[in-house]
Protein backbone atom coordinates (compact mmCIF):
# COMPACT_ATOMS: atom_id res chain seq x y z
CA UNK A 1 0.00 0.00 0.00
CA UNK A 2 2.95 2.35 0.52
CA UNK A 3 3.91 1.96 -3.14
CA UNK A 4 1.08 4.13 -4.49
CA UNK A 5 1.90 7.24 -2.41
CA UNK A 6 5.58 6.78 -3.23
CA UNK A 7 4.81 6.56 -6.95
CA UNK A 8 2.57 9.62 -6.75
CA UNK A 9 5.28 11.59 -4.95
CA UNK A 10 7.92 10.45 -7.45
CA UNK A 11 5.67 11.41 -10.35
CA UNK A 12 4.98 14.84 -8.88
CA UNK A 13 8.68 15.41 -8.26
CA UNK A 14 9.49 14.31 -11.81
CA UNK A 15 6.86 16.69 -13.25
CA UNK A 16 8.11 19.64 -11.23
CA UNK A 17 11.75 18.82 -11.96
CA UNK A 18 11.06 18.55 -15.68
CA UNK A 19 9.08 21.78 -15.72
CA UNK A 20 11.71 23.70 -13.79
CA UNK A 21 14.81 22.23 -15.42
CA UNK A 22 13.62 22.18 -19.00
CA UNK A 23 14.84 25.38 -20.51
CA UNK A 24 12.53 27.29 -22.79
CA UNK A 25 13.36 26.18 -26.28
CA UNK A 26 14.14 28.85 -28.79
CA UNK A 27 12.37 28.92 -32.10
CA UNK A 28 12.56 31.16 -35.10
CA UNK A 29 9.01 32.40 -34.56
CA UNK A 30 9.34 33.55 -30.92
CA UNK A 31 10.41 37.15 -30.33
CA UNK A 32 13.69 37.83 -28.55
CA UNK A 33 13.71 38.05 -24.77
CA UNK A 34 15.53 41.40 -24.88
CA UNK A 35 12.21 43.17 -25.49
CA UNK A 36 10.86 42.13 -22.07
CA UNK A 37 10.97 43.86 -18.72
CA UNK A 38 12.07 41.90 -15.64
CA UNK A 39 8.46 41.57 -14.48
CA UNK A 40 7.34 40.25 -17.86
CA UNK A 41 10.22 37.77 -17.87
CA UNK A 42 9.21 36.40 -14.46
CA UNK A 43 5.52 36.24 -15.44
CA UNK A 44 6.40 34.50 -18.71
CA UNK A 45 8.61 32.03 -16.87
CA UNK A 46 5.77 31.23 -14.49
CA UNK A 47 3.36 30.72 -17.40
CA UNK A 48 5.88 28.48 -19.18
CA UNK A 49 6.32 26.36 -16.05
CA UNK A 50 2.56 26.05 -15.53
CA UNK A 51 2.00 25.09 -19.17
CA UNK A 52 4.72 22.44 -19.05
CA UNK A 53 3.33 20.99 -15.82
CA UNK A 54 -0.24 20.94 -17.16
CA UNK A 55 0.90 19.30 -20.41
CA UNK A 56 2.75 16.63 -18.44
CA UNK A 57 -0.32 16.02 -16.30
CA UNK A 58 -2.78 15.89 -19.20
CA UNK A 59 -3.85 12.34 -19.91
CA UNK A 60 -4.88 13.15 -23.49
CA UNK A 61 -1.54 14.70 -24.57
CA UNK A 62 1.74 12.92 -25.26
CA UNK A 63 3.94 15.87 -24.32
CA UNK A 64 7.47 14.50 -24.16
CA UNK A 65 8.50 16.29 -27.37
CA UNK A 66 6.67 19.58 -26.84
CA UNK A 67 8.72 22.71 -26.25
CA UNK A 68 7.15 25.76 -24.64
CA UNK A 69 8.24 29.40 -25.03
CA UNK A 70 6.32 32.37 -23.62
CA UNK A 71 6.69 36.06 -24.50
CA UNK A 72 4.31 38.69 -23.13
CA UNK A 73 1.66 36.07 -22.38
CA UNK A 74 1.80 34.53 -25.87
CA UNK A 75 2.77 30.86 -25.70
CA UNK A 76 4.53 29.14 -28.60
CA UNK A 77 4.25 25.36 -28.75
CA UNK A 78 6.90 23.70 -30.92
CA UNK A 79 8.09 20.16 -31.36
CA UNK A 80 6.29 17.01 -32.38
CA UNK A 81 3.22 15.04 -31.34
CA UNK A 82 1.97 11.66 -32.62
CA UNK A 83 -1.49 12.81 -33.75
CA UNK A 84 -3.67 15.77 -34.67
CA UNK A 85 -5.73 15.05 -31.54
CA UNK A 86 -2.61 15.52 -29.39
CA UNK A 87 -1.87 18.79 -31.18
CA UNK A 88 -5.39 20.13 -30.55
CA UNK A 89 -5.41 18.90 -26.95
CA UNK A 90 -2.05 20.56 -26.25
CA UNK A 91 -3.38 23.89 -27.50
CA UNK A 92 -6.52 23.51 -25.38
CA UNK A 93 -4.56 22.65 -22.22
CA UNK A 94 -2.25 25.62 -22.85
CA UNK A 95 -5.09 28.09 -23.45
CA UNK A 96 -6.63 27.14 -20.09
CA UNK A 97 -3.54 28.17 -18.09
CA UNK A 98 -3.94 31.45 -16.17
CA UNK A 99 -2.04 34.31 -17.80
CA UNK A 100 -1.98 32.86 -21.32
CA UNK A 101 -3.07 35.56 -23.76
CA UNK A 102 -2.90 33.39 -26.88
CA UNK A 103 -1.36 30.19 -28.20
CA UNK A 104 0.79 29.83 -31.31
CA UNK A 105 0.53 26.11 -32.01
CA UNK A 106 3.54 25.20 -34.20
CA UNK A 107 3.46 21.51 -33.27
CA UNK A 108 4.10 19.04 -36.08
CA UNK A 109 2.30 15.74 -36.30
CA UNK A 110 4.83 12.92 -36.75
CA UNK A 111 3.96 9.24 -36.54
CA UNK A 112 5.95 7.44 -33.87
Amino acid sequence: MKTLPTLKAAGAIACVTFALNATAQTSASAPPASSETMGQHIDDGTITTKVKADLLGAKNVKSTHIHVKTRKGVVWLTGTVPSADDKAAAAEVTQNVDGVQSVKNRLKVVAE
